[in-house]
């Protein structure tokens, strides 16, 4: 049984070094089968050399195309050769025309030994769909600004929700719609309507008074389609050009000729001290930026002075929270947690 274990594997090894030897013969000199001319040159199938331009291998193509195109040969077996050799002569000229796939096949001949890169290179070409990369981009930017919008006017809707629902604003909100008749005119009319449904209206008729009377800013403010991407796209060689105004104005004004400060100006660096974006800022109440511009903080040293009495201002209110003495508490008893591992 042992021999005969042994002669099975002998054989097994030699028909291994067989197959090898084949398929280092295929590749030796950079010819694998099915991939681009198979175990042909391209070169060869059109006549040409590696040093070929362009314009002669599409000389080249033309030439045998005329020559083995099928409505050329009346015979059948001709015809069929010939339409062996058209697409053998099409397939080379699809490979050679493209600079891309000509660089990969001068690649393979170069480098035989790279077996597995050459099938990687050859599919990349032949999987990857032809887009038009701007058509991808402009989908992209569409789909960005369609997303951006809609959560703009989504945030808004539910800004108005929340404000209807504060007592402050839909008392105001209920006066006003007294006051021009709306929720006496609906109830009139309504009175073949469940009370659900009157309800729902007078809701959607506070919400609409609120959206016309009331001012948000922010992030929940009124969506403006000049702040969707496809326009800020369009739109940017303008706001560059504004933007390098602004800041030589700024230069020259501030700078260089050492005038005093606006109040546009005053409120843009207190603005950029507390690192607030334009949204954030326009969210603050306009008697708190009114005390921003008297406490003058758009200078340095009464920004900083202003920042530590608010620090502290924290640090009281911390001190005097329920939660955060029981937490201090638990810290000095305990200390800080800590992680062990092994036997204790």
């Amino acid at each position: 049984f042992s021999k005969q274990f042994k002669m099975a594997t002998r054989k097994t090894d030699v028909c291994f070094l067989i197959l090898f030897s084949f398929s280092m013969i295929s590749t030796s000199h950079g010819y694998i089968e099915g991939l681009y001319c198979g175990v042909e040159n391209c070169y060869d199938v059109l006549g040409v050399d590696r040093e070929s331009a362009r314009t002669e291998i599409s000389k080249a193509y033309r030439k045998l195309a005329r020559k083995w195109h099928p409505d050329m040969h009346k015979k059948k077996d001709a015809k069929e050769k010939a339409e062996v050799e058209f697409k053998r002569v099409a397939n080379a000229y699809e490979i050679l025309k493209d600079e891309e796939s000509r660089k990969d096949y001068d690649y393979m001949l170069d480098n035989p030994d790279e077996f597995y890169s050459h099938y990687y290179r050859y599919y990349k070409h032949r999987v990857a769909p032809k887009v038009d990369v701007r058509i991808v981009l402009a989908v992209t930017i569409s789909v960005i600004s369609v997303i951006q919008y809609w959560s703009a006017w989504n945030n808004y809707h539910t800004a108005i929700k929340y404000l209807v629902t504060v007592p402050k604003y839909r008392l105001q909100a209920q006066q006003i719609a007294k006051k021009e008749g709306l929720l006496n005119t609906q109830k009139k009319r309504d009175r073949s309507k469940s009370k659900e449904e009157i309800r729902e209206e007078e809701e959607a008729v506070l919400r609409n008074i609120v959206a016309e009377k009331m001012d948000i800013k922010g992030g929940y403010s009124k969506p403006d389609i000049y702040g969707v991407l496809w326009l800020l796209i369009l739109f940017s060689p303008y706001y560059l050009v504004m933007y390098i105004y602004w800041y030589a104005r700024w230069i020259w004004k501030f700078t260089i000729c050492r005038q005093d400060y606006g109040e546009e100006e005053q409120i843009y660096i207190i603005r950029k001290y507390m690192k607030l974006s334009q949204s954030q800022w326009d969210a603050q109440d306009e008697s708190e930026i009114e005390y921003f511009l008297e406490s003058e903080l758009w200078i340095k040293e009464n920004f900083l002075e202003w920042k530590q009495q608010k620090e502290e201002e924290m640090k009281i209110k911390l001190a005097e929270n329920s939660r955060h003495k029981m937490y201090r508490r638990y810290m000095k008893m305990h200390g800080p947690s800590q992680m062990t591992f092994g036997p204790e």
